[in-house]
């Protein structure tokens, strides 16, 4: 099969992931015509399979599917088309299922962000024995390493176990554990995640990651930041607004990480990606929005970036949910009114989030993209 085919890279989204959400095609470039089209002849030439049960339903390699993937690219697919492993041997169990299939879209929306997701194109940051401070590994930024990859770290993993994170994400200047929520709220236990940060932040300052080559060496400081992909905007509305439920058991806003930076499963969450994980283009846009303010106040009393005639301004582009909740809370104290700086795709829900206490200016997406990433 020809490797530079939409069959093949669609194969290679069903291997790394286990099942793949119909949803995911999106993100291949494919329209819903055309991966109609190709899904049916993959089935039909014995590659692939539709896995349909309790109403939810998803791809998956067939035996041939795996065989011409293991002989074209051993080294990619080992890992994830050999023993027991949910990737190679799928459970039937929904929650099991929905997990693989958010998987499968945030790879997608990561390799269309130009991360690098391949086992065979990446350094084996967490195998054992593979690299040492004396010869660190060179490396091109940004990656992203499956949480079954992390735990490859053997024992210090066992303390992660329950994590609900699908991986990290690598980028130049901070590291991304990225979760997958789907449109609901997902489990969350406050310590578990609190252990994620404690197992980054270590190894990016005297473990692993501190030794990396090609100019990423991780400093003590880096930042840990959370990044959670979820359907749409809206279900940023339900995180942001959540209580954790019944004994806390679901995701509410705490302090296991600093920042709580949430995208959308579509084209926009894609670019917001590329965003996030550049510093350069973060720093223009700053520099760019921050031309036409007045520097921030200090006696206001709370978080802001800049003021406009009087009214301190939060740039909330990069949706840390965090940071924009602080903000709502302080100007419910101060009883003040404040204002947003966004991008369009944003606006709806953060005009919900805060009614009538802001007023909010966007910055069209399009127009971004044209702008900084051509």
């Amino acid at each position: 099969m020809d490797t530079s085919t939409s069959a093949y890279r669609l194969m290679e989204l069903i291997a790394i992931s286990g099942e793949c959400s119909p949803h995911a095609l999106t993100h291949l470039h494919l329209s819903t015509s055309y991966g109609e089209k190709l899904t049916t002849r993959l089935k039909k030439e014995g590659y692939i399979r539709t896995h349909y049960k309790d109403g939810l339903r998803g791809y998956r390699l067939t035996s041939r599917g795996k065989k011409l993937l293991l002989s074209e690219n051993a080294a990619r697919f080992s890992f994830y088309l050999s023993g027991s492993s949910d990737t190679n041997r799928p459970r039937s169990d929904i929650p099991r299922r929905l997990r693989l299939q958010q998987a499968s879209i945030a790879y997608a929306m990561l390799q269309g962000a130009g991360v690098e997701i391949f086992r065979d194109r990446k350094a084996p940051l967490f195998q054992p024995g593979t690299r040492t401070e004396a010869s660190p590994c060179n490396m091109t930024l940004p990656a992203f390493y499956h949480s079954r990859e992390v735990k490859e770290l053997g024992a210090e993993a066992v303390k992660i176990n329950n994590s609900r994170t699908t991986g990290i994400l690598l980028a130049p200047e901070c590291i991304y554990a990225v979760f997958c929520t789907g449109g609901a709220l997902m489990k969350w236990e406050y310590r578990t995640e609190l252990k994620v940060k404690a197992l980054l932040s270590y190894h990016a300052s005297r473990g692993i990651l501190s030794g990396m080559g090609g100019g990423s060496r991780y400093h003590p400081d880096t930042p840990i930041k959370a990044l959670i992909i979820g359907e749409g905007m809206d279900t940023a509305l339900k995180l942001m607004e959540s209580t954790g439920g019944f004994q806390k058991s679901y995701f509410y806003l705490d302090s296991s990480f600093d920042f709580f930076h949430y995208i959308p499963d579509d084209a926009a969450g894609i670019t917001m990606i590329r965003l996030l994980c550049s510093p350069a283009l973060l720093k223009g846009l700053k520099n760019l929005l921050l031309s036409d303010l007045q520097p921030p106040c200090s006696d206001y009393g709370l978080e802001h970036d800049a003021l406009w005639d009087g009214c301190p301004v939060l740039l909330a582009y990069d949706f840390d949910m965090l940071r924009i909740s602080r903000f709502r809370t302080a100007l419910s104290l101060h009883d003040i009114t404040g204002h947003l700086i966004c991008f369009d795709f944003q606006k709806a829900v953060l005009k919900q989030y805060f009614r009538e206490t802001v007023s909010i200016e966007t910055i069209g997406l399009k127009k971004f993209e044209g702008r900084f990433l051509q």
